[in-house]
């Protein structure tokens, strides 16, 4: 099946991969859904980490909101050899996009040039009322990070009851590329797990165990992402 794939990539001219959590993690990047000592009975991850949960009361939600994703740590994470993959794609291609489930950046740092951060960014914060956005290390730096207009800040990364800004340019791009390549995710995420759905090219997915969207695709590999990768570039 290997060798199939290797032909895949090697003869598609548009490629659209969708990224999740597993591309990360080789990065030391955990999944933030597998938190651990931040959940309480009465509080679930999606209550904490909500639009609403922020509107009603912001500083505690800061409290949360940077203990879950360690922004500290943020700025020692880089690159893997799945991102620097993605990246040489890109070489004598038409076009290769990546849309991504992470908040981490690490796509654009490895220097793919047509990246959409579906669920938006850890990388920068916003003020809701003026619109000024501030970079990381503000945000670092203040334990209740404020716009100069006096507001609190709100993270850019698509919270819980957010609209998602660009499923509608996703879905455009995988309807018009010749391979969709769907690599560490579990596809249990709507409306994000309903792209591959519209892909009208081959369809593979990579991913360390099974999904419930496998019967989507043409190809599927249950293996450790990096080793996969490994082998497809060997």
């Amino acid at each position: 099946m290997i060798a199939a794939i290797k032909d895949i990539i090697k003869n598609s001219n548009h490629i659209a991969v969708l990224t999740g959590a597993g591309v990360s993690t080789a990065s030391g990047i955990p999944d933030f859904r597998s938190s651990e000592g931040l959940w309480t009975a009465e509080r679930s991850r999606e209550e904490l980490m909500s639009s609403a949960f922020f509107h009603e009361n912001p500083e505690e939600f800061w409290h949360y909101y940077k203990s879950i994703f360690k922004l500290k740590l943020l700025q020692n994470y880089g690159p893997n050899q799945v991102h620097r993959f993605l990246n040489e794609l890109e070489y004598g291609r038409e076009r290769v996009d990546i849309v991504t489930q992470n908040v981490d950046g690490l796509h654009t740092a490895a220097g793919n040039g047509n990246v959409i951060e579906y669920h938006g960014t850890l990388k920068t914060a916003s003020c809701p009322v003026c619109g000024t956005t501030f970079s990381l290390e503000k945000v670092i730096e203040e334990t209740i990070p404020y716009c100069s207009c006096g507001n609190i800040l709100k993270p850019d990364v698509v919270l819980f009851g957010d609209m998602i800004r660009f499923h509608e340019e996703a879905e455009n791009l995988v309807k018009k590329a010749d391979l969709t390549l769907v690599l560490g995710t579990s596809l249990s995420v709507m409306p994000f797990n309903m792209l591959p759905m519209v892909a009208t090219g081959t369809k593979i997915l990579i991913n360390n165990y099974p999904t419930d969207k496998d019967y989507m695709f043409d190809y599927c590999i249950h293996d450790d992402l990096s080793e996969v990768i490994e082998k497809l570039k060997a």
